[in-house]
């Protein structure tokens, strides 16, 4: 015969606990520390726009910039502390719930009821579970209340010690981290110690998928620094060096916002967005097919970018709309390697992370995502092709294949709502099939867009045509964050 359970007020208190309530107020600190990760961003913004001198000028700016530095500094420490403080809310919440089931268990009660009653034979291993995970949760409870009374760190942290570069504050090699865990580590950190290491490894976070714009920006036009500096370097590297630089001086002289996304000198690999990647409501990624080079394409690439920007604004007025130029792979410059996958299944996966480092740096700082475009032409059709099969949805909401030399698969295996493409019947790459399934094919299952009749293969981006209206409507399409 099984004892009756003696009775214990502190597993009848937990019996009782109002569990939803816990967990309420622990969604409630989690908003409150997102919102304020997103407020932080935007005042860190404001500040790196003040120092730039680019909007305001002379000693009330730089008083100005100097209390916004103070803010921000005490607003990553509040930061800091909101953040460890939700973390403990959770954990309460999660051990107060199974603190809860222990004891309803160790008494054979619903929650909520006080009373003894015969226990079964695992009623003293359920009380000893009980009052241990009830402890854990005071503990969890203790911890959220001393993060908030306690300065989460200096606010003007250091670095730590032997920190000389990313990597070494990573933990790892910076590369190999995923975007989503870059972003995090990086939203984390002070603005201080951001600016630090954009001065110190300057070449490990310029292409370093998971960090804002702005911060790989500032990071590679100090590379860009340097190189044009450098006697020694190679003539191919001087030629896309200087190709990038005369890019960026001509578009800042005509008031454009431009971001030097990347700049690989030694693979030749350059993202050049315009616009404000970190902040536009519509994001569209160029990927260009075979024989581009940034030294002798950059500006035409350009070009076509920034007319895809214009139409997306005619489509939807109003609309901010950053456009990215994406020659982060090496595109194939021989008919042996343009018939081959080799340069896809390189180019893919870094498409694919570049595409998520995009989207992280936003979540990571509780900024909305874009609607994000990819505009992928002839043999960059086949980089997406493969940037899909990479574990892992792609980023993207919409792909546009233009003048596709043929697909692997579907348009449903790209992994995207969206799906269109533009085969003209002038444009006889369309028809080779060469890398499997032809877009044109009923098939394929994607959604045509218009073409003028006689579009040939390299036309899709020429100003005035339905083409190009039609990549403007899709990248301006109406859209609500997620």
């Amino acid at each position: 015969m099984t004892e009756a359970a003696p009775y214990d007020q502190r597993l009848a208190t937990v019996a009782a606990w109002d569990v939803p309530l816990v967990r309420g107020a622990a969604a409630t600190m989690s908003a409150m520390a997102d919102r304020l990760r997103s407020w932080r961003a935007r005042l860190e913004g404001v500040g790196r726009s003040l120092a730039s001198e680019r909007t305001w000028a002379g000693p009330s700016a730089r008083s100005a910039g100097r209390v916004l530095d103070e803010v921000a500094a005490a607003a990553w420490a509040v930061d800091a502390a909101m953040a460890d403080s939700a973390a403990a809310f959770t954990r309460l919440a999660d051990e107060a719930s199974a603190a809860q089931a222990s004891a309803v268990r160790s008494y054979s009660l619903p929650a909520g009821r006080l009373g003894a009653v015969a226990a079964p034979e695992s009623a003293s291993a359920a009380r000893e579970e009980a009052l241990e995970r009830a402890a854990a949760a005071g503990a969890a409870a203790e911890a959220a209340g001393t993060a908030l009374a306690v300065p989460a760190g200096p606010l003007a942290a250091p670095l730590a010690p032997g920190a000389a570069d990313a990597g070494t504050a990573l933990g790892a090699p910076a590369g190999a981290r995923p975007p989503a865990e870059v972003a995090a580590w990086w939203a984390a950190l002070p603005a201080a110690v951001q600016l630090a290491l954009l001065h110190r490894a300057p070449a490990v976070l310029g292409g370093l998928d998971g960090l804002p714009a702005w911060a790989r920006d500032r990071a590679n036009r100090g590379l860009l620094r340097q190189a044009l500096a450098d006697p020694r370097l190679s003539p191919a590297a001087s030629a896309t060096a200087a190709a990038v630089a005369a890019r960026l001086r001509e578009e800042e002289a005509l008031g454009r916002v431009v971001q030097l996304h990347l700049l690989d000198l030694e693979e030749d690999l350059v993202a050049l967005a315009l616009g404000d990647l970190d902040s536009a409501e519509a994001v569209a990624v160029l990927v260009p097919g075979i024989a581009n080079s940034p030294a002798d394409d950059l500006d035409g690439l350009t070009g076509n970018a920034r007319d895809v920007g214009t139409a997306a604004r005619a489509a939807a007025p109003g609309l901010t709309v950053a456009t990215m130029v994406w020659l982060g792979y090496g595109t194939p410059h021989t008919v042996p390697s343009a018939l081959s996958r080799t340069a896809a299944w390189r180019g893919g996966a870094a498409l694919a992370k570049a595409l998520a480092g995009l989207a992280d740096a936003r979540g990571a700082v509780g900024r909305p995502l874009p609607r994000t475009t990819v505009l992928a032409h002839s043999y960059g059709t086949v980089l997406v092709d493969e940037a899909a099969d990479v574990r892992g949805r792609l980023a993207a909401d919409a792909v546009v294949l233009l003048g596709s030399p043929g697909m692997e698969d579907d348009a449903a295996g790209l992994e995207v709502p969206e799906v269109y493409d533009v085969a003209s019947a002038a444009d006889l790459v369309t028809y080779a099939a060469w890398f499997g399934i032809s877009t044109r094919a009923e098939a394929f299952g994607s959604t045509p867009l218009p073409r003028d009749p006689g579009t040939g293969h390299s036309d899709h981006y020429e100003r005035g045509s339905a083409t190009l209206a039609g990549v403007g409507e899709v990248v301006g399409a109406p859209w609500t964050p997620p």
